[in-house]
């Protein structure tokens, strides 16, 4: 990897945070690009910098650093370590996931491993793969509902048929929750999972992509990108990128990165022609 590794720094400890900023600093090739104290301003830093490398606290009053983790759109994820004062169990959970962590206070030499860690993994594969293993373990920790295939289907036309908004039936914990369809903002997928984003939550299905675009109503829901679904009544305008690619931009602040397969589709449905 060329040039610095940008690294964000999220805790609600100003003191936990200088000085694992100061400690990055004897680091050259790492670069501090901000700070963030809760869940919500770490969210809104990781829209505007784009860091590479996010060191997240866990226990976080609001948003917690799962919660943080679970909003962040797929092709935008940067590597997360986790910095956290949970015991050897847990620790050994994230570990066996290959998620990467710091156990408060700070040791040095435990700093050092997990920045040579980092080098070593950090890319788009690395990232990607990494993503897959959080939503596995927050599937793990909070439930996931098995997405049902053909039962589902007819599930959310039996919740449509008295006239109410098309629904769709998810586990969230130990409740059944009817998401309407509309209030969902994108749906990405991660390995075996499906992180559907929806009034500031996120449920986690397991199944694949094509299954749950099938439910979907096409005049809402388009495909994006591969492992992305967006709800294009969200979205507000498309971002160029330095590459040559874009991001739709949603109404919640959200970035979504358009794949070239799909930009002529959600370009010509911002300039106001309808999408066959």
């Amino acid at each position: 990897m060329s040039g610095k590794i940008r690294a964000l720094i999220v805790d609600d400890e100003a003191l936990s945070r200088r000085g694992l900023t100061l400690r990055l600093q004897a680091a050259t090739d790492f670069e501090v690009v901000g700070e963030a104290c809760n869940g919500r301003t770490a969210l809104e830093a990781i829209r505007e910098h784009q860091p590479d490398l996010v060191f997240l606290d866990i226990e976080m009053p609001g948003l917690t650093g799962f919660d943080v983790v679970e909003r962040l759109p797929t092709e935008s994820m940067p590597m997360i370590v986790f910095v956290t004062a949970f015991d050897r169990y847990a620790i050994q959970a994230f570990e066996a996931r290959a998620v990467d962590y710091l156990l408060k206070p700070v040791d040095e030499a435990r700093l050092a491993d997990a920045l040579e860690h980092i080098r070593e993994q950090l890319g788009q594969r690395q990232a990607a793969g990494q993503r897959d293993r959080l939503v596995q373990l927050l599937a793990d920790l909070k439930g996931s509902e098995e997405w049902p295939g053909d039962g589902a289907e007819t599930l959310v036309q039996e919740l449509a048929g008295d006239g109410r908004q098309r629904a769709l039936p998810i586990r969230h914990g130990r409740d059944i929750v009817r998401v309407p369809e509309g209030d969902i903002e994108w749906v990405d997928a991660a390995g075996d999972y499906m992180c559907i984003h929806a009034g500031g939550e996120t449920y986690i299905l397991r199944g694949t992509m094509k299954s749950l675009e099938d439910q979907l109503d096409p005049r809402l829901f388009q495909r994006v990108h591969r492992s992305t679904i967006v709800n294009l009544e969200r979205v507000t305008r498309l971002r160029p990128h330095i590459n040559g690619e874009f991001f739709l931009v949603l109404d919640g602040g959200h970035e979504i990165k358009l794949s070239r397969t799909y930009r002529d589709k959600v370009e010509h449905f911002l300039k106001g022609g309808r999408i066959n």
